[in-house]
């Protein structure tokens, strides 16, 4: 990740003055479909910030695009103008290989519908970020071992994906997000197809771990009751995020 660093910072000084996340200005427009159709703009001089610690949810209608806001801010797409910046680093800037470095080693991301790999076991899917970083197999399943603990699984270590509920999946799924010890959290709807006791459970656990882990957190949510227990809550609406009402 240094060499994506030194390519992408533009920074100088104390870093750990600045806000772990940053969006500049972020405009994006996509094509017409067909020749002659209208451009769709998603974001229009969208800008915000996240400090360490933080948790900021993110709210608005259907279609109006926060699943594309984290799509960014996660490099898994580039905005048509602006910058989005993690600690030192210009996201916006990384190669793809640089980004897939930035998203093993700087953020976890949590989604709606987990992505768990069904042909390995639960310790096995927690590890993956660690052996995809090259961490020795021995390493990488001691510490999902003590990831497994910490989100109440110890006991379903050896079970495969399928073979969990729906709220172990997504527990799963954050024990995985966070074995790379990331600066940055980005939540989608991640107790969007849970039914309300799981839910609360799962949001219980994300909102512990964030705070002890001092990360910074961007969640989607359409639960304007977990929205409303985060630090800050800002609702897309016409392109730019606004504080919610």
């Amino acid at each position: 990740m240094d060499s994506a660093k030194d390519e992408a910072s533009g920074h100088e000084g104390d870093n750990s003055l600045m806000p772990v996340l940053r969006a500049i200005a972020l405009d994006k427009t996509y094509p017409p479909l067909k020749p002659g159709g209208e451009s769709l703009r998603l974001f229009h001089n969208l800008s915000f910030e996240v400090e360490a610690g933080e948790m900021v949810a993110i709210v608005g209608d259907s279609g109006a695009g926060k699943s594309s806001l984290l799509h960014l801010l996660a490099a898994l797409d580039t905005p048509t103008a602006g910058e989005v910046w993690c600690g030192d680093t210009n996201v916006t800037k990384l190669t793809p290989q640089q980004a897939g470095a930035y998203r093993n080693r700087e953020m976890g991301y949590v989604w709606q519908f987990h992505y768990l790999l069904p042909e390995f076991t639960a310790i096995e899917n927690v590890a993956m970020p660690l052996l995809a970083r090259g961490v020795a197999n021995a390493t990488a399943l001691a510490e999902a071992a003590i990831w497994l603990q910490r989100v109440g699984l110890a006991d379903r270590a050896e079970n495969r994906s399928g073979e969990l509920s729906g709220g172990e999946q997504q527990r799963l799924s954050i024990a995985r997000a966070l074995i790379t010890k990331p600066k940055l959290l980005l939540a989608d709807e991640p107790t969007g197809d849970l039914d309300t006791g799981t839910a609360e459970r799962v949001f219980e656990l994300l909102q512990t771990l964030h705070r002890e882990n001092q990360l910074a957190g961007v969640m989607v949510t359409h639960n304007l009751e977990f929205a409303a227990r985060c630090d800050r809550t800002l609702r897309l609406r016409e392109g730019r995020l606004v504080p919610a009402s």
